[in-house]
């Protein structure tokens, strides 16, 4: 036996060196694939052979009547030439070797599918500077394109009115998923419709307007993670993510981006509609600057989109603003609670506005809804000043009714001060622990429990629900 990789004699056993054999060419194209190239020589099962040219040696083993190595994987393709794309079979993985000028050469990526890798996005990539031109298409709308999968390269389409894809899911159950791609100046990243989930993973958009228009009804959702975004055009007002024809995605879009936008830039123009399901359009550690500066009140980051709004589930970011579900209710003019009953609840009488309502509404006077499914969990604070007869006890009860039976979730009893002058009252404050469930209602509620005296809740007190 002989050592792999200095090819010495190693083992009682072994008598000799191996052979050495050669084999020249003057065409540059040629690619010893396999040591088949030597005449009388032959090779017995599991042999070792180490080829070495001008560029480098590669090892190979005599396997089954045929050599193996990483350069002739029987499913890869290496791509050095554009050509070789023609035709695409989606039982081989595309290995990108080296930079690839696509000038007028568009990719059909079949229904099959389609699976690209390269070295990495300096040595692997894909570059046209065409005008109206787009990298990646399907034959046919009719007949569509499946997965479309990348790993390892870069893409740079920088011809006027040029677009990198054009792509229809098949089936609508396809995947459009990268890891490791750059995109670099390209003028628009173009429209995908129909797919049924999107993954990005350490992909960086680097100059140029790349926007990506995602049409149709997308069964999963897209996910870009760890990915960043500079150079942006100053003069595009294409966002990043655009909502195209009949877009609605029902599942999350989630991203924790570190985004440097262009002057004009949007990061998205999607509107809550788009998201049928609450709480997924998902900002979480998301990092975001316009021309290196960070501004949470700039509304052009997600022009239809709020922090509040019900689709929306933002948290840990910078440079925009985090969603804060729950909401406060104060007392903005006083009104006196008519006591007809001993020891009967009334509604607290008065003017409740409502401020920073995220996830709830207030359907009327001193309510909140809960309108969505998650969280469940609320913590309730309250400040109330409460005036009515000298030294009777007072009690308020936060009610909670879902439709069916309202039930008393928190009391509190207080007695009215004796205080000098013609003011006496009594202070309630505290706070608790609550669960909501979607469309249960809040309120709150008064009784006296001496006698008939009325009540009034002064100017100015409040409650607030916030999520745990």
């Amino acid at each position: 036996m002989f050592n792999i990789q200095t090819f010495s004699p190693v083992g009682s056993q072994a008598t000799a060196a191996p052979s050495i054999f050669t084999y020249s060419t003057t065409d540059t194209l040629s690619q010893v694939l396999a040591p088949n190239y030597f005449y009388g020589v032959s090779f017995n099962e599991g042999d070792i052979v180490r080829v070495e040219c001008a560029e480098g040696s590669r090892v190979v083993k005599y396997v089954s009547g045929v050599f193996v190595n990483d350069s002739v994987l029987a499913n890869r393709v290496i791509v050095t030439d554009s050509s070789q794309f023609a035709n695409i079979d989606s039982t081989k993985e595309y290995f990108i070797d080296g930079i690839i000028d696509m000038t007028g050469v568009s990719i059909v990526v079949p229904p099959g599918g389609i699976n690209l890798k390269g070295y990495d996005f300096n040595v692997s990539g894909l570059v046209c500077d065409d005008d109206a031109y787009t990298m990646f298409v399907s034959e046919s709308i009719a007949i569509g394109s499946g997965d479309v999968l990348g790993m390892d390269y870069s893409i740079s389409v920088t011809g006027a009115a040029s677009k990198v894809y054009e792509l229809y899911d098949a089936t609508g159950f396809n995947a459009f998923e990268f890891q490791r791609i750059n995109y670099n100046n390209c003028t628009n990243l173009g429209d995908l419709y129909d797919y049924r989930q999107g993954l990005e993973l350490g992909t960086g958009r680097f100059g140029g307007s790349p926007s990506l228009t995602l049409h149709g009804i997308w069964l999963g959702g897209f996910r870009i993670t760890t990915s960043i975004v500079r150079s942006m055009s100053d003069t595009t007002t294409e966002p990043l993510f655009k909502s195209g024809t009949l877009f609605q995605m029902n599942s999350r879009f989630l991203t924790d981006i570190n985004c440097d936008l262009g002057n004009l830039q949007p990061f998205c123009d999607f509107v809550p509609l788009d998201f049928p399901n609450e709480g997924t359009v998902q900002f979480k550690g998301v990092i975001m600057t316009r021309d290196g500066v960070s501004n949470s009140d700039d509304t052009n980051i997600t022009p239809n989109l709020t922090a509040a709004d019900l689709a929306c589930d933002w948290d840990g970011n910078i440079g925009m603003n985090n969603t804060f579900v729950g909401g406060t209710l104060t007392n903005t003019a006083e009104a006196t609670t008519p006591i007809s009953q001993v020891d009967e609840v009334y509604d607290m009488a008065g003017t409740w506005s409502a401020s920073d309502l995220q996830h709830f509404d207030s359907p009327s006077s001193n309510v909140l809804r809960h309108l969505g499914s998650d969280p469940k969990d609320f913590r309730v604070s309250f400040n109330f000043v409460v005036e009515s007869g000298r030294d009777d006890t007072i009690a308020i009860e936060l009610v909670k009714t879902d439709g069916t039976t309202p039930t008393v979730e928190f009391k509190q009893t207080r007695v009215i001060n004796n205080l000098q002058g013609s003011r006496d009252v009594a202070y309630f404050t505290g706070s608790f622990n609550i669960r909501l469930n979607k469309n249960d209602l809040v309120d709150w509620q008064v009784s006296n429990l001496t006698d008939t005296s009325n009540v009034t809740v002064e100017l100015d007190s409040s409650w607030i629900i916030e999520e745990r």
